[in-house]
C-alpha cells in the first residue's frame, strides 16, 4: 500500500506542481527537470485529517500539436481554434488507508482514483502585452478507482472552470499568478465511492448514509510562480467549499471547507532547441 501510495502521489506531484504562465511567446517543444514538492492535504474532500509530504518532483513539458504535458494537465488536442479547443485530460487521487482515518475506521480503504474524459475550453480574453489570459473549462470525466489487479468505474464528474493568470504580476519581477474557480457536479456513483457508509460498517458515531448525485461543492485554487535562468518555483492553495453539498449530511464529512497547499523548486536541466509558439 505504501508503495502504491508513493506512485499515486509522483503522479499527483507532476500534475499539481506543472507550473503554468500567461506568457505567450515562443517556447521550447519540450523541457526535462527535475525538484522537490511540499504537499499539504486532507485524506479526501470533507475530511478533518492532513497528511503532509515532501516528494520529488518529476517535471516533463511537451508542446506538441495534438498531445500536450503542460500547465498541470496531460491532453490530447481532438479539435482547436483560436477561441475553441476540446481536448481530452486525466487527474487523479491519492488511496486513503481507513486505519488512519478515525471517521473511517473499520471501513474499506479507498483505492487511488484516476480521472479521463473530453474538456471544452473557451477563450474568454487573451492580451499578451498584458500577459493576462481569461478562459472557461468545461471539463466531463470518468472516474475510476483501481487497486492494480482490476479497475472499477465509479462515476461522473463535472466541474467547469472560469480561469486566470497574469504574467509579470509585480511588474519588472516575472512573478505570475493564477486563478481557478468553479463549482463540481457528480453523479451517484461518485458520491458513494467516497461518502456512503453501507449499514454494514454503521456505528454510534457514524450512522449509515447513501449519498445522492448532484452538487459536490465549489473550489477556489490560487496559485504563485516565478522562473529564474533554470529553476522554476511555484506555489498553491486550494479550498473546497462544501456547503451544501449532495453528501453534506454524510457522517465521513468532517470539515465544509477543505484546504489543500504545496510549494515546489525545480531544476529544468534539459529542453529542446525547436520552439512553438502556444496559443493557449
Amino acid at each position: 500500500m505504501k508503495k502504491l501510495q508513493a506512485l499515486c502521489l509522483l503522479f499527483l506531484a507532476f500534475l499539481i506542481f506543472s507550473p503554468g504562465t500567461a506568457e505567450a511567446e515562443e517556447k521550447p517543444l519540450w523541457e526535462l527537470g527535475i525538484g522537490g514538492g511540499f504537499l499539504l492535504m486532507p485524506d479526501y474532500r470533507g475530511s478533518n485529517e492532513t497528511r503532509a509530504y515532501l516528494l520529488p518532483v518529476p517535471y516533463f513539458v511537451y508542446r506538441g500539436g495534438i498531445l500536450r504535458v503542460e500547465d498541470k494537465r496531460i491532453t490530447g488536442r481532438i479539435f482547436q481554434t483560436d477561441r475553441l479547443l476540446i481536448d481530452a485530460s486525466f487527474y487523479g487521487a491519492v488511496p486513503v488507508r481507513s486505519k488512519d482515518n478515525e471517521a473511517r475506521r473499520f471501513m474499506p480503504d479507498l483505492d487511488p482514483t484516476f480521472e479521463a474524459g473530453p474538456a471544452l475550453r473557451i477563450k474568454l480574453y487573451d492580451d499578451r502585452q498584458q500577459l493576462l489570459r481569461i478562459g472557461l473549462a468545461l471539463p466531463v470525466r470518468a472516474v475510476f478507482s483501481t487497486d492494480f489487479a482490476s479497475v472499477r468505474y465509479e462515476g461522473l464528474v463535472f466541474s467547469p472552470r472560469l480561469n486566470l493568470t497574469k504574467g509579470d504580476v509585480i511588474p519588472g519581477t516575472g512573478l505570475y499568478i493564477g486563478l481557478s474557480t468553479g463549482p463540481m457536479f457528480a453523479d451517484r456513483g461518485y458520491h458513494r465511492y467516497f461518502y456512503d457508509v453501507e449499514p454494514f460498517y454503521a456505528a454510534p458515531s457514524r450512522p449509515a448514509y447513501s449519498a445522492s448525485g448532484g452538487y459536490s461543492g465549489s473550489t477556489l485554487t490560487v496559485g504563485l510562480g516565478k522562473h529564474y535562468k533554470q529553476l522554476h518555483f511555484h506555489a498553491f492553495a486550494s479550498a473546497d467549499f462544501l456547503q451544501g453539498a449532495a453528501f453534506e449530511g454524510s457522517p465521513l464529512v468532517k470539515r465544509e471547507v477543505s484546504l489543500m497547499g504545496g510549494l515546489s523548486v525545480t531544476w529544468v536541466f534539459l529542453k529542446s532547441k525547436k520552439t512553438v509558439v502556444d496559443k493557449y
